[in-house]
């Protein structure tokens, strides 16, 4: 099965996305989603000979899918592409040049301009610019079973256009004068689109950002027949897996690559929003996108295009900005039967002004297109995509990474958060302060190593790197036992332990130990390994607590030891000495009290992380794809995890601000416009100007104080 990424181009509506995503699954395609602000679609392919198909259907369907091949254009068709406009803000000036004249004869008194010949002459190049676009459109999605705005434009722009022709073949032209309103519907809803496309564009701003840090320039280093290195630039999108570069103070990584030869400091705060630079040397692994401020090394590609951990940062936000909560489903219902709706109330609007008022045809005509060109179904379906592309996006720009945007939807009322102890709290940097042992220090030392060097826990791994055995253990078997330690059997029989103080309780009453080590169900010493607080642990308590939300510690070490963490953190309750499937069932039992949050590092606690109501994992950002969590802080810390909490709450406050706005908005504006109280002319501005608010209200999140 094949996962396909299309951007596609021409979807300007939540019902353009609607189009293709219904289209894309009566195919038969599985996890379809379709983001029309970014216009990106994604869909996993079962049957490859299948994509030429998809893409003449989304072709059929009014849009363009970029980069892919597809059939060459004939030359007409070549023709009429010269003749098109690039965008939006091309067609609004093109056809105000012809209808600013038009509207000049309601100000100005110009005879020839009253003259209904020169007014149709006026007309017909913005009205096929119009249909070019609204007409075109709006034909395809009725044709794709789902009508979308462009439906009620060219409905509201034929009628002013057809009556008007009407009113010259029967001599009556001065009585059935609307050619203006046609031109001045599509030029003024051009003039909204190109506004709306603006203020949208700018909601994508620090995705686009990080798209843009991916190209740049490179230095390969190659050899020439006299084994003499050799330093030529070369495309970043050229390098492949396995190239040496040359990367200088000053410049950006280009493709994630490892150190073979140097050291630098790097600024990694493009992807982790930590400005202050890391030190790497030889073997480290450097992420394409950071910059190297100091230093200079030469390294080797790891991952290029598709696979580098900037593209999966950028594809995972892509795919979170397509999701939708709960919320906004109701939204996309609406909007399915949305332009029926309008365009029945419209025709009502005409009949009952023309049977129960005096204003006769041609003004109850008016009403009913005014009804046509107000309504906005766009605001319902930019209301989710346009809060969740800011929202996500200044979340990306600080180093949190929201992988499902519907968990924004349980963000609003989080009312606790559960933290892991190790690599969590605290740093995960252990150093060994003592240890004691019945036998000889080198045997003692060799067995450890022999048996932490195969486990996972950050404890086993500081161990392994402090204590070096130089003649290790050969065991004829191990394993790890979860929430207790590590057991092996060497080739003579003996059984060895590494473990907790739960593994050997009926050993010694002595709790207060790190690992104890135990040989044929003897005690044979233990260690003690002292880990430190995050520095900003107690902050961000405080803010948590300041926020009234709960704190709790769930840790598989011992009570004291963890007591004495959550003290100093001042963390509210400890759940101790808790086995993974302990764990499990108390996350299970705290978030069936109340939503709550879980907080780990989000390999090892990958399964409390995924049981919670929103799992939040710390992460170096070259692990990005393997966390299980919807939320994962990229920065090395638990700095951001309040802004994490407060931009999920506030994103998912900013979509209800937003289809408030969208309902109130047509609730109000369709019955002034049937009722005759607002023009053709000013609908179409005034529904242009809606989603323009929309936008504007979601760019607000970029500056809110959301902690």
């Amino acid at each position: 099965m094949e996962n396909v990424s299309w951007k596609v181009e021409g979807m300007s509506c939540t019902n353009c996305a609607l189009t293709i995503h219904k289209y894309l699954e009566e195919k038969g395609m599985d996890n379809v989603k379709v983001n029309f602000i970014g216009g990106e679609v994604n869909f996993d392919l079962k049957d490859t000979s299948q994509k030429t198909i998809l893409l003449k259907g989304i072709e059929s369907l009014g849009y363009h899918v970029k980069n892919e091949n597809t059939e060459p254009d004939s030359s007409s068709k070549n023709f009429f592409k010269k003749l098109t406009f690039r965008n939006n803000a091309q067609r609004f000036i093109f056809c105000a040049i012809f209808t600013i004249p038009l509207m000049l004869h309601m100000f100005v008194h110009i005879h020839f301009l009253m003259n209904p010949y020169v007014q149709l002459v006026l007309t017909i190049p913005v009205y096929w610019v119009g249909m070019r676009f609204f007409g075109k459109s709006a034909f395809k999605s009725l044709k794709g079973g789902i009508p979308n705005m462009n439906v009620l434009i060219t409905l509201g722009a034929t009628a002013a256009f057809i009556y008007s022709i009407y009113g010259m073949m029967i001599n009556k032209a001065a009585d059935y004068m609307f050619f203006e309103t046609t031109a001045a519907i599509i030029t003024l809803v051009f003039l909204g689109n190109w506004l709306e496309d603006k203020s949208v564009q700018s909601t994508q701003k620090t995705i686009n950002s990080l798209a843009v840090s991916q190209k740049t320039k490179a230095h390969m280093i190659a050899f020439d027949d006299q084994h003499q290195e050799q330093i030529f630039d070369v495309e970043s999108e050229t390098l492949r897996v396995g190239d040496l570069i040359l990367i200088k103070s000053g410049e950006p990584v280009p493709m994630d690559c490892k150190i073979l030869w140097g050291e630098a400091k790097v600024n990694e705060a493009m992807l982790t929003g930590e400005s202050i630079p890391i030190y790497k040397s030889q073997k480290d692994l450097l992420i394409g996108g950071s910059t190297l401020e100091s230093g200079s090394v030469k390294a080797q590609v790891t991952a290029v295009g598709k696979d580098t951990v900037l593209s999966n940062i950028l594809q995972l936000v892509k795919e979170a900005q397509a999701e939708k909560p709960p919320i906004q489903q109701l939204a996309d219902r609406i909007s399915a039967i949305f332009v029926p709706t309008v365009v029945s109330l419209a025709i009502l609007t005409v009949i009952g002004n023309y049977l129960f008022t005096s204003i006769g045809f041609g003004s109850s005509l008016l009403r009913g297109i005014a009804v046509l060109v107000i309504s906005c179904p766009c605001a319902m379906g930019l209301a989710t995509p346009a809060a969740i592309a800011v929202g996500l996006g200044r979340a990306a720009r600080k180093g949190i990474l929201f992988k499902n945007a519907r968990s924004l939807e349980v963000f609003r009322n989080i009312q606790q958060v559960v933290f892991d102890k190790t690599g969590t709290l605290t740093t995960g940097h252990f150093s060994i302060t003592d240890y004691v042992t019945t036998i000889d220090t080198v045997t003692f030392q060799s067995i450890v190593v022999s048996l932490e060097k195969y486990a996972a826990h950050p404890i086993a791994k500081a161990i392994v790197k402090e204590w070096k055995a130089e003649k290790p253990m050969q065991f004829a078997s191990i394993e790890e036992i979860k929430g207790l330690g590590m057991r092996a059997i060497d080739k003579e029989g003996n059984e060895y332990m590494a473990a907790s103080y739960k593994a050997v309780s009926q050993l010694t009453a002595d709790n207060t130990h790190n690992v104890y080590i135990t040989k044929n169900n003897e005690l044979i010493g233990w260690l003690n390994v002292d880990d430190t607080l995050r520095p900003e642990a107690i902050e961000v308590i405080k803010q948590l607590h300041k926020n009234n939300i709960q704190t709790i510690l769930l840790s598989g070490d011992s009570k004291i030891k963890c007591e004495r963490v959550a003290a100093q953190a001042g963390i509210d309750s400890v759940y101790a000495e808790q086995t993974p499937e302990q764990k499990l069932q108390t996350i299970a039992q705290l978030s069936a009290k109340a939503p709550t949050a879980m907080v780990g590092d989000g390999i090892n606690d990958a399964p409390a992380l995924a049981k919670a109501t929103v799992g939040i994992s710390l992460s170096d950002a070259s692990h990005i794809a393997m966390q299980s969590a919807q939320v994962v802080l990229m920065n090395h810390g638990l700095t951001h995890l309040p802004l994490a909490l407060g931009l999920g709450k506030h994103t998912y406050k900013t979509i209800r601000e937003n289809l408030f706005w969208a309902f109130f908005y047509n609730i109000i504006a369709i019955p002034i416009a049937a009722f005759g109280y607002l023009n053709p002319a000013l609908g179409a501005l005034a529904m242009g100007l809606s989603d323009v608010v929309l936008a504007i209200n979601s760019i607000r999140l970029n500056y809110k104080k959301v902690i």
